[in-house]
């Protein structure tokens, strides 16, 4: 959940990293720091707090062609300048950062206090510089394999080392990195926001990885028990604009993808819509008609708003296709020792496509046997190497911890995967030609809704002044109701919880007050009237409403005490969850803006979770 740059080359390697870091700071921004090595040896600087903070700091005479830099999101000991990477073994002969846990870390640190190593930080990190810097391994590739097969837990690390400045030594094992390269210069990068101003052809690690990267190219191995064995892997361009990685004219990269959500949706239904058979097209499932039609239930692994999207698509898929469909946290499947069932489809879903906990449920799904796709945002990631076939989103670059224009896709792509399902069973070529024109006007519909931003402000700025909500829904609303008050609780840091609408009366409604509002997920379907019901029992208790709805809908006497409405357009029903969504989004955004928080690194959390 950190992020890594490294450069080597013929430039000052520090600007190069601080540029870097500043494009990597959604992964984590606790403390900042960089090394480099130079012909008087190492250096290093290192600062708790924001990355600016850190170049603002750096010495005058820091320089130093070859070096290495990273952004921490805190897991040993707390934000503070020592605990800060890069970590060193304190003579100046190894630098090192590292995303990821080291799970025998207190073995290790004990190791070395027993053999009279002074260790200065509370981290796991730390050891590995030490270890390195003792190895009586002869080249600097040797040293940190041997050190790495003592290692228990993930990892992405970058090492310099003072007696081979001609290199950096880079290894991946559950955490990402790459490397990228340019005219007599390389990169490293735990993410492509960090190198794509530089260079878009790009080798990625995959784990078990070691790599030797010099201002001329770079040289990969496999790690095994001999040690590392060299291994071909080549660099391959990516079709990708770096202003994508830039909020332009926008605030914030929230609003800025936020506004991006009509285009996005145009992008993944673009040539998966057949509206000669009422179906889509999803080639990269490599599944045919007698695949899917052997599928008997459809399980979606998720995390975060992941998660709650996913049961968004599961009722979607039940509901269109007819086939029995649930969504579970990702964090939680393996653990439980899961039943891998063949006629099972498994729908590993997650934007940057690292996510650990959706990663190793993946492994778990393949090491039992199991049929598993990913739905990711990004090309070529862990997720979507492991899975080798899925539905990618092409909702574009995502910086902004609040995903909003991915969520969208995800939906979407679950529409395509339910759609395809549905139509090699019960779903008739009308109904599949109906949600085919129903799936090309929700890009227009989610400009509707934004373009209704400035209406939604003054509610927004009532919900900010509260310090505790309730979202409720059901059946379809209810997913909605979680990934609205997730948002919420992301970016505007307000306690919000999430019901069915149902379970109100069970026992929540004794925490309605006039100081406690509820954001109410209304559809006009089926549910409507005891949806309205419900809300009659809240106002009675002078709890103040938020009810996210549909024109038409008739709220009676509600409108006339203490109730805010917001209408979104009408769409098929399956489909009324994404647009139901859209206003929540701008709700949070706007309450986060009235309260001056920093809407896209919300504190405590990082955009891609790499560590479990």
């Amino acid at each position: 959940m950190c992020g890594i740059v490294g450069y080597i080359g013929t430039q000052q390697a520090a600007p190069l990293l601080i540029e870097g870091l500043s494009r990597l700071e959604h992964r984590g921004y606790d403390s900042a720091g960089v090394a480099v090595g130079g012909a008087t040896g190492l250096r290093v600087a290192k600062k708790a707090g924001r990355v600016r903070d850190l170049g603002e700091g750096l010495p005058k005479r820091f320089s130093g062609k070859a070096g290495i830099g990273h952004t921490r999101w805190a897991t040993h000991g707390p934000a503070n300048d020592v605990n800060a990477h890069p970590h060193t073994d304190g003579k100046g002969l190894v630098a090192v950062v590292h995303n990821g846990i080291i799970d025998n870390a207190a073995a290790l640190r004990a190791a070395l206090s027993a053999d009279g190593v002074e260790l200065a930080s509370d981290t796991d990190t730390e050891v590995l510089a030490h270890m390195v810097a003792a190895s009586e391994q002869e080249s600097l590739e040797d040293k940190v394999a041997e050190v790495l097969s003592r290692i228990e837990g993930t990892y992405g690390v970058a090492f310099l080392h003072a007696d081979f400045p001609d290199r950096i030594v880079v290894a991946r094992n559950g955490s990402p990195l790459l490397v990228g390269v340019g005219e007599k210069e390389m990169f490293v990068a735990s993410d492509l926001a960090a190198v794509v101003r530089y260079t878009t052809t790009i080798a990625h690690l995959d784990d078990g990885e070691m790599a030797t990267v010099t201002a001329g190219g770079f040289t990969t191995y496999r790690l095994d028990a001999t040690g590392p064995a060299a291994i071909e892997r080549r660099a391959q361009s990516v079709d990708i604009d770096p202003d994508a990685y830039e909020a332009g004219e926008h605030e914030s990269f929230m609003l800025k993808e936020m506004y991006e959500q009509p285009a996005g949706a145009e992008s993944v239904l673009r040539g998966r819509l057949d509206e000669r058979f009422g179906t889509s097209h999803l080639g990269g499932l490599g599944l045919d008609a007698r695949d899917l039609r052997e599928i008997k239930r459809v399980k979606l692994l998720g995390c975060g708003s992941a998660y709650y999207v996913g049961q968004m698509g599961a009722a979607l898929i039940e509901e269109l296709a007819r086939v029995p469909a649930d969504a579970e946290a990702a964090s939680e499947f393996r653990y439980r020792n899961p039943i891998i069932e063949p006629d099972t489809l498994y729908v590993a879903v997650s934007q940057s496509g690292e996510t650990v906990d959706t990663l190793l449920a993946v492994q778990e799904i393949k090491r039992k046997g199991g049929r598993a796709i990913g739905v990711v945002n990004v090309v070529g990631s862990a997720i979507a190497r492991e899975a080798g076939r899925g539905i990618y989103l092409h909702a574009g670059p995502e910086v902004a911890v609040a995903s909003t224009k991915a969520l969208t896709n995800m939906f979407l792509a679950f529409a395509l995967l339910a759609l395809q399902l549905g139509r090699v069973r019960d779903l008739s070529l009308a109904q599949g030609k109906e949600l085919i024109a129903a799936l090309n006007e929700l890009p227009g519909q989610i400009q509707q809704i934004l373009d209704t931003a400035d209406a939604i402000e003054p509610i927004a700025q009532r919900i900010a002044a509260a310090e505790s909500l309730f979202f409720i829904g059901r059946v379809r609303g209810f997913p909605v109701a979680r990934e609205g008050a997730q948002k919420l609780k992301e970016i505007s840091y307000r306690h919000a919880e999430a019901y069915q609408t149902s379970e109100l009366k069970h026992g929540p409604l004794a925490l309605i007050t006039p100081e406690l509002p509820t954001v109410a997920i209304v559809p006009d379907d089926e549910l409507v009237e005891r949806n309205v019901a419900a809300l009659h029992e809240i106002a009675a208790r002078g709890g103040p409403l938020v009810v996210v709805t549909h024109p038409g809908v008739d709220l009676g006497e509600l409108e006339e005490g203490d109730c805010s409405r917001i209408e979104v357009p009408r769409s098929l029903r399956a489909l009324d969850p994404i647009l139901l969504t859209i206003p929540l989004q701008i709700l949070a955004y706007q309450a986060a803006q009235a309260l001056g928080l920093d809407i896209d690194k919300p504190r405590n959390l990082a955009k891609s979770v790499t560590v479990e």
